[in-house]
């Protein structure tokens, strides 16, 4: 009988597991330390420590994270374990009822050494889904079998979901995550730097665990993007540096602001000169308007100090950016056909820069 079983097990897909969400790879601090004892408690003793365990905090705290390793460690102990979000779990529902394969979408959980479910919250007010998972629930339980899950609140807070499973999420062990204090923010961006294999100044890393204090994902994103301005611009990575790159992150979409780099292609297309007039010293209106404007596109877009435009544009004294900057700011006030070529020239470089 038990030949059966293996058979149906190797048969099973093995889970996508994101390979960086290790308990190596977690980094524990006061708000989570509850947490990833429990989680690790789990993998090591599946079944009979914690069961089931909930996890639940904000989106970006790493309940997913923590779900992963646990699946890592389960597989590594030749468990058949399932993984997957409640969302995914419902939709396979309707299609198993649409389909006539109720009993084949049963056995593929109640098959499992051990379940891992994300984001239970999405069954709350789903009538049906709710009562196949309270069966897989029982049946996995009653066999000794693990059961973890995720949510963004705790059971008692979970609006529309039926009083038998709140009862059963609370059998176990309920661990919440609570947002990193600052020291967790800077080890958390000293282990991402070090994966990365680059080397980030503390005061650098200070300056960014400031601005992100509640979400995980966006402190690490953030990193990412400091050190890709660094890349682009070839400055190093500063405090200043860190100003810059994230000056322009508008809260609904963070992006960097557009390089010098970028400016001048746009400027040079736009006007169809070429990128060695527009750095050379002629004076000759053709190159110069277009010169001008990059000034000021790279001053107001790029937010970029009067000496790096000049640098960017062949090694021009400060004092002629400022010049430039300045007339094309009074030309705007006054001259349509200006007003036209730096708005079109905008919009370029904002959908450039979506694309990208």
């Amino acid at each position: 009988n038990d030949l059966g079983g293996a058979a149906q097990r190797s048969s099973q897909p093995r889970p996508r597991l994101r390979e960086r969400y290790t308990f190596d790879n977690y980094i524990v601090g006061p708000g989570n330390r509850l947490a990833f004892a429990a989680a690790e408690g789990v993998a090591r003793d599946a079944g009979r420590l914690y069961n089931p365990l909930f996890i639940y905090g904000g989106p970006g705290l790493g309940k997913t994270h923590l779900l992963h390793a646990i699946g890592h460690e389960l597989l590594e102990q030749g468990l058949h374990v399932v993984y997957l979000s409640a969302e995914a779990f419902t939709n396979q529902l309707i299609t198993a009822i649409q389909q006539r394969k109720m009993d084949d979408f049963r056995a593929r959980y109640r098959s499992a050494d051990a379940l891992l479910m994300d984001d239970i919250q999405f069954i709350a007010g789903k009538e049906q889904t709710q009562e196949e998972f309270f069966y897989t629930f029982n049946e996995l339980y009653e066999a000794g079998k693990q059961i973890v899950i995720t949510s963004d609140k705790s059971p008692a807070l979970i609006q529309h979901l039926e009083e038998r499973l709140r009862t059963r999420f609370e059998w176990g062990m309920i661990a919440d995550l609570q947002a990193p204090d600052m020291e967790t923010r800077i080890a958390i961006l000293r282990h991402k730097a070090a994966e990365q294999h680059i080397r980030v100044r503390d005061d650098v890393l200070q300056v960014i665990a400031a601005r992100f204090k509640n979400n995980i994902r966006e402190l690490e994103g953030s990193l990412t993007r400091v050190v890709a301005y660094s890349r682009l611009t070839g400055e190093s990575l500063t405090p200043e540096l860190v100003h810059s790159a994230l000056a322009s992150l508008e809260p609904t979409e963070p992006r960097l602001p557009p390089s010098p780099e970028l400016i001048m292609d746009i400027v040079c297309r736009y006007f169809d000169i070429d990128r060695d007039g527009l750095l050379s010293k002629s004076r000759e209106k053709r190159v110069a308007y277009p010169r001008q404007v990059a000034m000021y596109l790279m001053r107001e877009l790029a937010h970029r100090s009067l000496v790096e435009i000049g640098d960017a544009l062949g090694g021009r004294d400060h004092s002629t950016v400022h010049h430039g900057w300045r007339k094309m700011e009074r030309s705007l006030a006054v001259d349509p056909e200006t007003k036209r070529d730096i708005g079109s020239l905008r919009e370029t470089i904002e959908s450039s820069r979506r694309i990208a």
